[in-house]
Order: structure tokens, then C-alpha cells, then sequence
């Protein structure tokens, strides 16, 4: 019995892709969690592009 959860724990098999699958996880968190942060300045980004384009165009 003790043989067998020896070897289970150092059995590394399959930890590669938890991690990665943990550092995406972290990625997507901090992702979002900035877009949010930022929705204002990125919304008023996109109003100061149109403003700009619809000033060039002559049109509005």
C-alpha cells in the first residue's frame, strides 16, 4: 500500500498541461479583469476615432 502511493506521488505524468492549463487560466483572469477596468477609456477611444473619421468625412 505504501509503495503505491509512494510511486503516486512522484508520478509526474500529466502535470505539463495542468500548468499551462493554470497559467491561461490566470491570463484570461487578468484579461478581463483589465478590460473591465478600462472599459471607459477604450469606449472613449473608439468615440474620439468616429469623432475624427465623421470630422474627415464631413459627414456625422
Amino acid at each position: 500500500m505504501f509503495a503505491w502511493l509512494k510511486n503516486f506521488y512522484r508520478d509526474e505524468q500529466g502535470q505539463g498541461m495542468t500548468e499551462y492549463g493554470l497559467i491561461i487560466a490566470v491570463v484570461a483572469v487578468l484579461l478581463i479583469g483589465s478590460l473591465v477596468a478600462l472599459k471607459d477609456t477604450i469606449a472613449g477611444m473608439f468615440s474620439n476615432v468616429q469623432t475624427e473619421l465623421n470630422t474627415q468625412t464631413g459627414s456625422q
